[in-house]
């Protein structure tokens, strides 16, 4: 990270437990570098064991990724920066429209067959990953189950949560994939309107759909983080923990090239 970027990150940083008299113990190493190390991970597609010498020891960088993914804080930092992506648009922490879809990826051998599974669809042996994001592309939520899962099952599992957590989401915009019991359960139980765009059925080849292109945008975000290619977690919790991993570099970037846009802009100024 640039130092810009760090200054973004550490106002978003989740206190310690220790710093509040609540236990545990200070951190053996920076926590500047093993954000760099659990980053440069998800970026370059490395093992835990290649973790390159100039960061600290590979164990200590996994024992820090694995509590922050037990003790929910890298969902808390990834929630920070979405609030302050937000806010930087111009627009209200909580949103009141979003967009939902799935993506199949193949499973390396690591991923244990209770938890992978086939999508006859994409012909695609291994995990799927559920993203409902807003209109900007940022992650609300996310799941990820066996490829076999279907797109209506997991929304029934991700819609109340996420009905839960915002209170004027109203509008969630989805493929051919959400149709059918799953509008109208939506509807009545949730008071949400879920509205499914269609492709034509006389187009062919590429097509950019209104709103559903976002959804997809963020998921190219995600593939360019190369340990996303493919999926190599044992537990589908740090494949979910890795996404959002994933998305909290995309938001500290573009908060950090805000805030240098907006220095260079000053010092023109003076």
């Amino acid at each position: 990270m640039s130092d810009v970027e760090w200054a973004v990150v550490r106002q978003a940083f989740p206190t310690p437990a220790w710093m509040e008299s609540r236990g545990g113990r200070p951190e053996g190493y920076c926590h500047r570098q093993i954000l760099d190390a659990v980053r440069y991970l998800v970026d370059n597609g490395i093992k835990w064991r290649s973790m390159p010498a100039d960061f600290p020891p590979w164990d200590r960088v996994y024992a820090f990724f694995r509590r922050w993914r037990d003790h929910g804080l890298i969902r808390e930092l990834h929630e920070r920066l979405r609030d302050q992506v937000r806010r930087a648009e111009g627009r209200d922490t909580g949103p009141t429209a979003a967009v939902v879809d799935s993506q199949s990826v193949k499973a390396d051998a690591t991923v244990k067959g209770a938890s992978r599974g086939y999508d006859g669809g994409k012909k695609i042996n291994g995990r799927k990953r559920h993203l409902v994001t807003d209109c900007l592309g940022l992650v609300l939520t996310v799941l990820v189950t066996p490829a076999s899962t279907t797109d209506r099952d997991a929304a029934r599992t991700m819609l109340p949560a996420l009905r839960e957590d915002f209170r004027k989401l109203r509008l969630v915009w989805a493929d051919g994939g959400y149709t059918g019991h799953l509008v109208d359960w939506a509807a009545r139980k949730l008071g949400l309107v879920l509205e499914v765009v269609r492709r034509g059925d006389d187009t062919s080849g590429f097509l950019v759909l209104p709103r559903r292109w976002v959804v997809e945008r963020t998921f190219a975000w995600l593939m360019r983080s190369r340990r996303l290619a493919r999926d190599y977690e044992t537990l589908q919790t740090s494949s979910e923990a890795l996404i959002l991993w994933s998305m909290t570099m995309v938001m500290s970037r573009r908060l950090a090239r805000r805030t240098t846009t907006r220095h260079q802009a000053l010092a023109r100024a003076v």
